[in-house]
């Protein structure tokens, strides 16, 4: 079923063009993922998934059967992708055109709460990572949860973390070292693969909604009240990074190691084109709030409240 779509407004910079639009559905937005400048896909509240072949301008709605809510989307290929839906997980190997329900954990596996997963990395064909949270049947966090998988995942064995907070976000850099973020300024890093983690000194207690590594050494991660802190070394050291906005930020990315983009609370942009050393609050074209975010060299994508997509273009 095709979606009408009503441009809400354009902005243009030296920098690029970046237009507002909604789907037509009253979803929230929180996931978002490219494969190509075409190719995309968005998810949201009660498991409302949609995908473009135009790069945005319009969105065909896919009926996942779940109510749900999606929180994050994955590929790690044009035709292997992922999604994790409150306590469901669901794959599609034909890049996006099916999406089929697969079950990580047994029902007897968690006697205390019910899981919630928030985020998935795969970091080759074989070995996966899905985080989230245990919460009890007053939907209050009581666990950190982490599951992995070393065949593609066929089987899931959970990893106990050195916390119990809720986390939030996950990424991975090649087969070894990866980070997560999470509430009260949590940073966690693991440099086997994701079987044991070690937590790091972010230097803030605001909660942490996203983080995003180049490469070993060089990453960021953003949060509440317009947290941004950065680190050169792997996170042995995390430095804060000043910028002018005091809206929480629940996304960044980085579309290559000079150019970051991050997002957030009542429509706020940040940019930067220094390797995250200055951030710039850039124009944005609505004051709804942004929850995920998709960036390459020269398009991407931001999605939010009530069915908000906002399309960047060079």
């Amino acid at each position: 079923m095709s979606l009408f779509v009503l441009i809400a407004a354009v902005m243009a910079s030296a920098q690029g063009v970046m237009t507002a639009y909604h789907t037509g559905n009253k979803a929230d937005l929180v996931a978002v993922y490219f494969t190509s400048s075409t190719r995309g896909f968005v998810g949201g509240d009660d498991g409302y998934l949609a995908s473009t072949n135009d790069g945005g301008h319009t969105w065909q709605q896919y009926q996942l059967n779940t109510k749900e809510n999606i929180n994050e989307i994955y590929f790690r290929n044009d035709n292997n992708g992922y999604l994790v839906a409150g306590r469901l997980m669901f794959i599609t190997n034909d890049g996006g055109q099916t999406w089929n329900e697969t079950r990580i954990y047994r029902s007897t596996e968690f006697k205390t709460g019910t899981p919630e997963f928030t985020s998935i990395r795969f970091a080759n064909k074989n070995r996966g990572l899905v985080i989230g949270s245990i919460v009890n049947r007053n939907d209050e966090v009581i666990d950190s949860l982490l599951m992995l998988t070393d065949d593609g995942g066929d089987t899931w064995s959970r990893v106990i973390l050195p916390t119990k907070s809720e986390i939030f976000h996950l990424d991975l850099n090649g087969s070894s070292h990866g980070w997560i973020v999470g509430d009260k300024g949590i940073v966690l890093a693991t440099a086997d693969g994701g079987r044991s983690w070690q937590q790091q000194n972010s230097g803030v207690t605001r909660a942490l909604f996203a983080v995003d590594f180049r490469d070993d050494s060089n990453g960021f991660a953003v949060g509440g009240g317009g947290s941004i802190i950065r680190t050169e070394d792997g996170g042995a050291s995390w430095a804060k990074v000043s910028n002018n906005s005091n809206d929480t930020l629940k996304r960044v990315y980085f579309a290559d190691d000079k150019n970051g983009w991050a997002v957030g609370l009542h429509g706020v942009i940040l940019r930067t084109t220094d390797k995250g050393r200055s951030w710039t609050t850039q124009q944005s074209p609505t004051k709804d709030d942004l929850y995920g975010l998709f960036m390459a060299k020269k398009y991407g994508c931001a999605v939010g409240e009530k069915g908000l997509v906002v399309i960047f273009q060079k």
